[in-house]
């Protein structure tokens, strides 16, 4: 059986705690997709055109990940992608105990959709887009949260704001 799973998320921007995950992810499935939530409600730093992009970038490397960005309910992504895996990270328990909510909702609406918890290495546990882009918006240096040239693009994406 083909197994063909699913990494969501804003990616915004993508961090090295994401990269690993996939690259975890890549070695587990037969195919992932990193699937990239337009996300209009958490007012994303970069255009999803943009997260898309810088994506594939970093995920030139695996051969059986590709990324598509998508907009609308999870869900229905999945579906549309014939996906069977839903991959997860979690960094900590309040990770956990929201993710988990999810899961359990995951499984009302597509009951064919397995859901992975994959735990963030401890070394990662404490990167999130959420403090890499803080860091950035007061000049700190995040370029050791963030794949190559990530850092670059957060901090021209700044300046020209």
């Amino acid at each position: 059986m083909h197994t063909r799973a699913l990494f969501p998320g804003t990616f915004d921007p993508l961090t090295l705690g994401h990269q690993d995950l996939i690259s975890r992810a890549a070695s587990l499935f037969d195919e992932v997709i990193v699937a990239i939530a337009m996300s209009p409600g958490k007012r994303p730093l970069f255009a999803l055109a943009e997260r898309v992009s810088l994506a594939q970038v970093v995920c030139s490397e695996w051969g059986n990940v590709r990324v598509a960005g998508f907009d609308g309910l999870l869900i229905d992504f999945a579906r549309s992608q014939n996906a069977n895996v839903l991959v997860r990270g979690i960094r900590s328990m309040t990770d956990f105990d929201y993710e988990n909510q999810l899961a359990g909702m995951y499984r009302q609406l597509m009951p064919s959709l397995e859901v992975l918890f994959l735990p963030a290495r401890s070394e990662l546990s404490c990167v999130s887009s959420t403090l890499v882009r803080e860091v950035a918006l007061h000049g700190g240096d995040i370029a050791s949260f963030v794949p190559p040239g990530i850092a670059d693009a957060v901090h021209r994406h700044l300046s020209h704001r």
